[in-house]
């Protein structure tokens, strides 16, 4: 609803992540590239929702199109997860929620691995999206 005053657009936080997970992806963090990528793989397969782990196999990802098959996956896990907490196809999804960050990088991280698979379109279409979930967006929230 972009054309609401943003008094009267509904504001979406996804939920904390579950502890014993959030513990294994900081562990997994402190891995180098190659088992990390492995150690984040393995929490991905265990909980195919976890956002986070796939916006971080994006960063991992060694070709382009490997990074936009991350970063789509974790957009659209991203985008169930904002259905099952109220999000309605349109409302506000900040970067300042710390919570909402795995899911808006998916989604600057699939900008950028289309801008690198030529996909001009999406990448305009990613633009608007963003500023239209946080009116405040500035890429220098993601630096990629």
């Amino acid at each position: 609803m972009p054309g609401l005053p943003l008094a009267d657009r509904h504001e979406t936080v996804l939920p904390a992540v579950a502890a014993d997970l959030h513990e294994a992806y900081q562990a997994a963090l402190t891995l180098d590239p190659g088992p990390r990528k492995v150690a984040v793989g393995e929490l991905v397969a265990d909980d195919p929702t976890f956002i986070a782990g796939w916006a971080e196999l994006s960063a991992l990802g060694t070709e382009p199109i490997e990074r936009y098959a991350y970063a789509r996956v974790g957009y659209h896990r991203g985008l169930d997860a904002l259905r099952a907490n109220g999000w309605g196809g349109s409302g506000l999804v900040r970067w300042s929620q710390a919570r909402n960050r795995p899911f808006l990088t998916c989604l600057v991280r699939l900008r950028e691995a289309a801008r690198g698979i030529g996909e001009t379109a999406e990448v305009e279409r990613i633009d608007v999206f963003l500023r239209d979930l946080d009116p405040d967006w500035s890429d220098d929230n993601l630096p990629v």
